[in-house]
C-alpha cells in the first residue's frame, strides 16, 4: 500500500480522535470526540455540545489540530502507527444535512438521538477540512516513519 492508502486505512478503521483547538487567550485545548471520515474532499466530521469549550474556541479560531492511532502501543518501544492532521472547522447547520447525519448515524447508531433533536438540541455537527495530513507508520516505513500527505 501507499502512503495515501495507508492513511485512509487507519482515519476510516479509527474510532476516537484527539482534537485540539486555540482558547480565547491563545493557549491549546484537547478533548476526544467520535467521528467518521469522507476524503476526496478530506473531511473529518464529529458531534458534541455548543456549549463546550472546543465548539466555542471553534465558532472564534477554526484552527485546529488532531491525532488518530491506529492500534495504540501497549508499551515504549513497540511499533507506533497513526495519524495527525491540521485544518480549519466548522459547526454545520441544524438542518439541511441529511446525508451527512445519516452516514454519522451509520456508522455510531447510539447518536440518532442526539442528531434526531437537532436543530433545537444542544449538540451539533462539525466538520473539519484537511489541510495537511501526517502519516507516522514505523511498521510500513521504518527508516522514515513520517511521511507529510497533503489533505485532498
Amino acid at each position: 500500500m501507499d502512503e495515501r492508502e495507508l492513511l485512509e486505512e487507519y482515519v476510516t478503521g479509527g474510532g476516537l480522535m484527539q482534537l485540539a483547538t486555540v482558547c480565547e487567550d491563545g493557549t491549546p485545548s484537547a478533548c476526544t470526540v467520535w467521528y467518521v471520515s469522507t476524503f476526496r474532499p478530506d473531511r473529518l466530521r464529529f458531534i458534541s455540545r455548543q456549549d463546550r469549550l472546543h465548539s466555542t474556541n471553534i465558532r472564534r479560531d477554526p484552527a485546529v489540530g488532531g491525532v488518530i492511532l491506529k492500534d495504540p502501543p501497549a508499551e515504549l518501544g513497540s511499533t507506533a502507527r497513526g495519524v495527525s492532521f491540521v485544518g480549519r472547522a466548522r459547526e454545520l447547520p441544524g438542518t439541511g444535512i441529511d446525508a451527512k447525519i445519516a452516514a454519522f448515524v451509520d456508522r455510531w447508531p447510539g447518536a440518532a438521538g442526539v442528531l434526531g433533536a437537532m436543530p433545537e438540541g444542544a449538540s451539533r455537527m462539525y466538520e473539519v477540512t484537511v489541510r495537511q495530513w501526517i502519516l507516522f507508520d514505523e511498521k510500513n516505513f521504518r527508516e522514515h516513519p513520517r511521511r507529510e500527505v497533503p489533505g485532498a
